[in-house]
């Protein structure tokens, strides 16, 4: 697959031609992370946009006591980086590697001369923004709907996706940050499904074994 093919298939660049994505191909890199690496800091000036390839990438905010919220987790094919491109603000969170992973940088530049040049092709970018608008909106939701063991599994159902029997990608501990809770009322909110039988643990494997009751709690 030739860089710009790799371009089309993110749908911010889905459908360009090569003329138009030449020219961010040609200043875009690939560099690799190791488990733990920061891309980007909270406040840090902004320059690039980035494409996961391989691994995982977690979007997050930490309180002044350390604590982190884990607000997005980018897997392969997931762009981010990009709100800056449009308001040249700082960084509003972290991006860090949660495992080796690898990811395609973009510099702001070429992506700007694009858009400058083809003001019409700033629609699909405006889709984008609105299904990120979107899935804060239901997050924000949940956080006021729905109680810790509700939300918890909420993540794991999603985690799983079609899967019955699944591994975490992420630690107990930025699972908890992504359901905005304590590890502890995590790991208690799983053993109570356990418990109750909707779920299994199998080392570090789980399998869903009631995936209606999971669902009933989740909404």
């Amino acid at each position: 697959m030739t860089s710009s093919d790799f371009l089309r298939s993110i749908d911010m660049f889905s459908g360009l031609s090569d003329a138009l994505l030449e020219p961010i191909a040609k200043e875009s890199e690939s560099i690799n992370l190791q488990r733990g690496d920061i891309l980007f800091q909270e406040g840090d000036e902004p320059n690039d946009l980035y494409i996961v390839t391989f691994g995982r990438v977690a979007i997050g905010n930490k309180s002044f006591d350390g604590r982190e919220s884990l607000v997005a987790l980018m897997e392969p094919g997931d762009l981010f980086g990009e709100m800056p491109l449009f308001r040249s603000d700082g960084r509003s969170a972290e991006a860090r590697a949660l495992e080796d992973s690898s990811v395609v940088v973009i510099p702001y530049s070429p992506v700007k001369n694009l858009y400058k040049n083809n003001p019409d092709l700033l629609w699909r970018v405006v889709d984008m923004l609105v299904d990120r608008l979107k899935s804060t909106d239901i997050a924000l939701a949940d956080t006021m709907f729905l109680d810790v063991t509700g939300r918890t599994a909420k993540r794991l159902l999603e985690m799983a996706g079609d899967l019955d029997e699944f591994q975490l990608p992420i630690t107990q501990e930025e699972l908890a940050g992504m359901i905005g809770a304590s590890r502890e009322r995590v790991n208690k909110s799983i053993s109570s499904f356990i418990k109750l039988g909707w779920l299994a643990q199998n080392g570090e494997k789980y399998i869903i074994i009631d995936r209606n009751q999971l669902e009933i709690r989740s909404t």
